[in-house]
């Protein structure tokens, strides 16, 4: 089998601040499997993870990942003091509120004075915190030669402040350093817009927080394709009872983008592509040479494209400051639940099974709460569905 012809393999990185060590965990869980990947895209701390892993030969990855959560959660190394419940919420709440006074080690720190409402400043002045210590961890961490060297594809998104366009930035296209990084993890009114040739970038979150389109639709190798998405907020969720659950449910649904809507669309358009290859043997030769037929007969040539949809779901005691709670315990209790889903998965017999069928889509979602379970659902090039 060629390269041209050969899978090719991806992570799909939502953004979701401090959920983002589940990401770092996982990605230790498929590299200990020797899951080689060929392409990330990703979003705001997806983006930074992503720098990580595509900024390291594979042998130092993990331990860069490592690194940077680690000192991300140095201020506050504590543990709770019982595993029940409340003082779990009453922890993390704590932590939260500590990081919000105090930022987190090299990755922001509380602007001294804060700009003023209602005053004008600086358009890289205008947020609470202040991301320089975020640009030297990056340098320090990545080496964006190798990231940029084409070994493995680095995709991120962001939006122009200005024309309100949601925009990706790839190696494929032009050369990213560390203010790309940064401009897709610039969520305001919490962290600055970055100057990227004369325009001015936030957080691609603001758009959307899930860069599987993108992959799919916008930039769809000829290839088969394997993708890895690493999800950090649950699209599903239980009915809320407090107002503090009001809140965190309702930062899962905004930030969870739709995935599964941009799945189901996709496995329609694999549909539509099955019903064009099938009709190409009967139709006509003249309308064959037509140039509009050779327009959808292209479009009919689809590749297996497989996602295993990973999702970090959140304990009970997990509020609405869930995406920047930076404590020690609640960084390394992520990693782990990313860690032990792709453990979860890679033994499913979904995984160990999975179809290939031609032209076809495949999503596996086999975790929940720590117990497997199936979602996999199959369009071949036959039409048939299961």
């Amino acid at each position: 089998m060629s390269e041209s012809d050969a899978e090719l393999s991806g992570l799909v990185l939502q953004g979701g601040g401090a959920l983002g060590s589940y990401q770092a965990g996982a990605y230790e869980a498929l590299h200990a499997a020797g899951q080689t990947i060929d392409w990330v895209a990703a979003i705001s701390i997806g983006a930074i993870n992503g720098a990580i892993i595509c900024g390291n030969p594979p042998e130092r990855r993990v331990e860069r990942l490592a690194r940077f959560w680690r000192e991300a959660s140095s201020l506050i190394t504590a543990a709770p003091i019982n595993d029940e419940e409340l003082f779990v919420q009453l922890f993390d709440e704590t932590s939260a509120a500590i990081t919000a006074g105090c930022g987190a080690p090299g990755f922001f720190r509380p602007r001294v004075p804060p700009p003023l409402p209602g005053f004008r400043h600086a358009p890289e002045s205008l947020s609470v915190y202040d991301t320089a210590p975020l640009r030297e961890t990056l340098l320090s961490l990545v080496d964006f030669d190798l990231l940029n060297s084409g070994a493995t594809r680095y995709s991120i998104g962001s939006v122009n402040v200005r024309t309100g366009n949601f925009h990706y930035f790839d190696t494929a296209r032009e050369r990213i350093g560390p203010e790309h990084v940064m401009a897709s993890g610039a969520l305001p009114p919490g962290l600055p817009m970055i100057e990227i040739a004369g325009e001015r970038y936030w957080d691609g979150g603001l758009v959307s927080n899930t860069p599987l389109q993108y992959v799919l639709d916008y930039e769809r190798p000829r290839r088969d394709l394997l993708l890895f998405q690493l999800d950090l907020f649950s699209a599903r969720g239980e009915l809320p009872r407090t107002m503090l659950e009001v809140a965190s449910r309702e930062k899962d649904i905004r930030y969870s983008s739709r995935t599964r809507m941009n799945t189901d669309l996709m496995r329609r358009l694999h549909e539509l592509s099955a019903a064009i290859a099938r009709l190409g043997p009967k139709a006509p030769k003249e309308l064959r040479e037509d140039p509009d037929w050779r327009i959808l007969h292209e479009a009919a040539r689809e590749y297996t494209t497989t996602i295993v949809h990973l999702i970090h779901r959140p304990a009970p005691s997990e509020g609405p400051a869930k995406d920047f709670e930076f404590s020690r315990y609640t960084m390394e209790r992520h990693w782990e639940d990313g860690r032990r889903d792709v453990e979860t998965t890679l033994s499913h017999p979904d995984w160990l099974g999975r179809p290939h069928p031609p032209g076809g889509m495949v999503t596996l979602d086999l975790t929940k709460d720590g117990v497997p379970r199936s979602r996999a659902d199959v369009v071949s090039a036959r039409g048939a569905g299961a």
